[in-house]
């Protein structure tokens, strides 16, 4: 009853954002499960393809590089379209790619709002949109398709910090979440999302930089390290989550519900 309960053999998976940081690390953990392929997505192709050659080398499966822009709707359905030419059905589809903008309230521009919001709520709606027909195909009542969207824990409480765009994006992403859940359940297609607390990456450059002060301001007393990510988007992905339906699980040391109080900033996740 239990054998292969985390598994991902054979099936087929697309990590937008999946060159660095947290799309890398759950690009990898997929493979590491047994996934046949793990298609990534950035907008640079350098880095993409190089992160692509390296995770092939390391594990069983393939990592393929698909480097497109998703922050427009025509940039989602190209992704869509690149990605239908190569399979016929998508398994596993991750929303992870994702911008943030600080700046003072007095001084927020326009571009910052509207960067932030177009990747983080409306490329993850649309993307998914686009990919409706082979997750639709993947998907069955015994092995149901899988959308994990990559939210933040900025979503869930408020962050100290003058990010705006982001803590509106990420709380939005964690409702739209629920609401794409209500509707492709019925097609077996699940729907859940991760609110990340601090990992290191190019995006957290707090977490990257100064991981040891911000790990005192954690419960845990650590930033998030890469089995940490992987085992909560593997348990999303595989057969062990599969009654997990539009939950959003915050996986960050416990700063959001096991924290007497904000001590600082620097929680900015991804």
């Amino acid at each position: 009853m239990f054998n292969d309960l985390f598994s991902l053999k054979g099936r087929v998976a697309l990590v937008t954002g999946g060159s660095r940081g947290i799309g890398k690390m759950i690009a990898a953990g997929f493979l590491s499960a047994g996934a046949a392929k793990v298609y990534i997505t950035a907008r640079k192709a350098g880095p993409c393809e190089a992160t692509a050659s390296e995770l092939t080398a390391q594990y069983d499966g393939e990592c393929i590089a698909l480097p497109i822009d998703i922050s427009t709707v025509a940039g989602a359905e190209l992704l869509a379209t690149e990605f239908t030419k190569r399979e016929p059905k998508l398994d596993i589809l991750v929303n992870n790619a994702g911008a943030a903008w600080g700046a003072e309230f007095d001084e927020f521009p326009e571009s910052g709002w509207d960067k932030v919001m177009n990747l983080n709520v409306k490329a993850p709606f649309f993307l998914t949109k686009a990919l409706a027909a082979p997750l639709r195909a993947a998907a069955s009542a015994e092995r149901p398709a899988k959308v994990i969207n990559i939210a933040s824990i900025d979503g869930i409480f408020v962050n100290p910090m003058e990010t705006y765009s982001y803590a509106a994006s990420k709380a939005g992403l964690i409702h739209l979440t629920r609401r794409m859940a209500v509707k492709l359940i019925s097609d077996h297609v699940v729907v859940t999302a991760i609110a990340p607390g601090p990992f290191q990456s190019d995006m957290n450059r707090a977490a990257r930089d100064h991981g040891d002060e911000v790990a005192t301001r954690v419960p845990a007393g650590r930033i998030g390290t890469d089995e940490d990510m992987a085992g909560a988007a593997i348990y999303l992905a595989s057969r062990a989550g599969d009654y997990v339906v539009g939950a959003t699980i915050a996986v960050d040391g416990g700063i959001v519900y096991a924290n007497p109080g904000i001590k600082g900033s620097g929680w900015d996740s991804e």
